[in-house]
């Protein structure tokens, strides 16, 4: 039976950017992101879109936010990131308009190939449509897409894409029941 040699790893293949802007982002992630004593929410905003990240209009980012590559990231209007999400972006993660993400939800776009002896990184783009709710400390995993007002629900892992319009919750995630919005 073959076994895993993590020495033999190796993702030299995977380049997400230059090395100068991965150790500034490393540093302003840090600093303004990741630290939970920054709240101001515009500044975020602007920060990630000095860093290539296209940001709509009216996105709130909460304290302690982690983000991987904002280059690899697009965010539409009215998106909520709640406190201690990450965003694991390998891949490109897309988050359309009117989006919640809650506190300590993630986003992993990345994996290892666990049949292979050389344990190989695996990325993905995920994508969260317009209108999606992903529950507090729930997780989306490579290759996902929580299709339009699709809710995971807490403490939920999607492992498949999600249909519109419906509540997932569990682990992984199972469909519950169909989302109705009531008109105010």
């Amino acid at each position: 039976m073959s076994k895993v040699i993590i020495a033999s790893y190796n993702n030299a293949w995977y380049q997400p950017g230059g090395r100068f802007k991965i150790l500034l982002w490393y540093f302003i992630n840090a600093l303004f992101f990741i630290n939970p004593l920054n709240p101001i929410s515009s500044v975020k905003v602007i920060l990630l879109r000095l860093f290539g990240a296209k940001v709509g209009t009216g996105v709130h980012i909460k304290p302690s936010v982690n983000i991987k590559y904002p280059w690899l990231l697009e965010i539409g209007n009215n998106v909520w990131i709640g406190e201690h999400v990450w965003i694991d972006n390998l891949a490109k993660v897309t988050i359309e308009d009117n989006v919640c993400i809650s506190q300590g939800a993630m986003l992993l776009c990345g994996n290892h190939n666990y049949k292979k002896s050389t344990f190989d990184l695996t990325v993905k783009e995920i994508k969260l449509e317009a209108g999606a709710w992903l529950g507090a400390k729930s997780v989306v995993c490579p290759g996902v897409t929580v299709k339009s007002h699709a809710i995971l629900s807490v403490a939920s892992i999607a492992v498949r894409d999600l249909e519109a319009y419906t509540i997932y919750q569990g682990n992984p995630a199972q469909k519950i029941r169909e989302r109705k919005i009531e008109v105010s």
